[in-house]
């Protein structure tokens, strides 16, 4: 029998493109609804998509799910809020969060939810505004993403329909910014990969791995990281507790990526004999001597040299050819000494003022080379102009073009 699906409503990063198809490589039945204004996507699965899960997504910021009986409207909200909070012993904290609607009519819902509780003699307060919703570390912290001592209630108008539901998930800032920033080695000389675009290439990472899309670890994975620098793959790769093989040509990025990997460790009590780990110096362009092979290949490559100022086109080129020669041997040498191991990789994409550089004599040799594309269904691969992912913060010179790679021989 066919578990109902359930209505779900993200909120997503600011690369939508990627946080959309993160969520279609992850959940195994996900079934897209609509998205508004690159903004916020509705859609259905089956499963429970609790907070711990959102953990693990590096492109949504939030999760809700579909509370109320259909077709009901804003008047409704209180008595949904009412009924979301039921349980709650105690001063209840409550929260509202809209998309679509007017500041006005949030403000007046705010007045009316607490009146409504004062009714009923319960105690109440709220947090956030009509313009500025109660950001994701009050939501925890006050206890209402686990219903402990309230709710948030969502709603999102889309032209006459108006999705109502109780915010189940939200990210935890404060413990990207922990590893983020507080780890022991930072190198600012090289370009700083995100730890949620390091979630999100290793939830790829899984998807080509197994053949399907997960939402939870059925069985820890191998991931090798052969570009590892200081280590954020491999950090967020413990803290699923896959196992870790990291490389890089440098000794200070091996050094560093070490350091870093026994402080997660310490820092969540991650033992070497439960979850294991080994960096070591090595050239990607060189052959690989593993014991056993790794389930999938998740990397960030050189993105090349740091830059203060938009390059010019002839400058761009040059950088291009240097990464193609190096793309194109660590493929070779992947197909050949890693047979049917499966590669995330992000290329550099240089933006100058003549358009946007991208790795062209690699990308058509990767047949030749013994792979093939793949990606997930739900992408937009009208942004790009080929089956890839573009990475790009504003104003950023280097972008990263997130290619997902299946080996056809084995």
């Amino acid at each position: 029998m066919l578990e109902p699906m359930t209505s779900y409503c993200a909120f997503l990063g600011h690369q939508p493109h990627i946080s959309i198809a993160e969520l279609s490589a992850s959940i195994p039945d996900f079934k897209l609804q609509r998205i508004l204004g690159n903004e916020v996507l509705l859609f259905e699965s089956a499963l429970d998509l609790h907070d711990a899960y959102l953990h693990t997504l590096g492109g949504t910021v939030a999760i809700a799910r579909k509370a109320g009986k259909d077709g009901a409207g804003i008047a409704d909200v209180p008595e949904i809020l009412r009924d979301e909070t039921k349980d709650v012993q105690g001063k209840i904290v409550f929260s509202l969060r809209g998309y679509g609607v007017q500041p006005q009519v949030i403000r007046e819902l705010y007045r009316t939810c607490k009146s409504a509780f004062k009714q009923k003699k319960r105690p109440v307060r709220y947090v956030g505004t009509e313009r500025t919703p109660a950001p994701s570390v009050l939501l925890r912290d006050e206890g209402m993403l686990d219903g402990k001592h309230g709710a948030e209630i969502v709603m999102v108008k889309d032209g006459d329909r108006l999705w109502i539901g109780r915010t189940t998930a939200a990210q935890d800032v404060n413990a990207y910014a922990k590893r983020d920033m507080h780890k022991p080695v930072r190198d600012t000389t090289v370009g700083l990969l995100p730890p949620k675009l390091a979630q999100i290439l290793l939830n790829f990472g899984q998807w080509l791995a197994t053949g399907k899309a997960s939402h939870k670890q059925e069985e820890p994975l191998t991931i090798l990281d052969p570009f590892c620098g200081t280590g954020v793959i491999p950090m967020e790769c413990l803290l699923r507790r896959w196992h870790v093989l990291a490389s890089d040509a440098s000794q200070k990025a091996v050094n560093g990526c070490e350091k870093n990997m026994d402080w997660l460790r310490k820092e969540h009590d991650i033992l070497k004999r439960d979850v294991t780990g080994a960096v070591w110096k090595h050239d990607a362009r060189k052959p690989f001597e593993l014991k056993k092979l790794p389930d999938v290949i998740v990397t960030e490559s050189t993105l090349g040299p740091p830059l203060e100022k938009q390059p010019s086109l002839k400058d761009a080129q040059k950088m291009k050819t240097e990464a193609e020669a190096l793309q194109t041997a660590f493929l070779q040498n992947v197909a050949a000494t890693l047979p049917g191991v499966p590669v995330v990789v992000t290329w550099p994409t240089w933006f100058t003022s003549k358009g946007y550089v991208r790795l062209e004599k690699t990308w058509d040799k990767i047949h030749d080379l013994g792979f093939r594309i793949a990606i997930p269904a739900a992408v937009d691969t009208e942004i790009t102009g080929r089956p890839t992912l573009l990475y790009r913060r504003p104003n950023q010179f280097v972008g990263r073009e997130i290619v997902l790679l299946q080996q056809t021989k084995k």
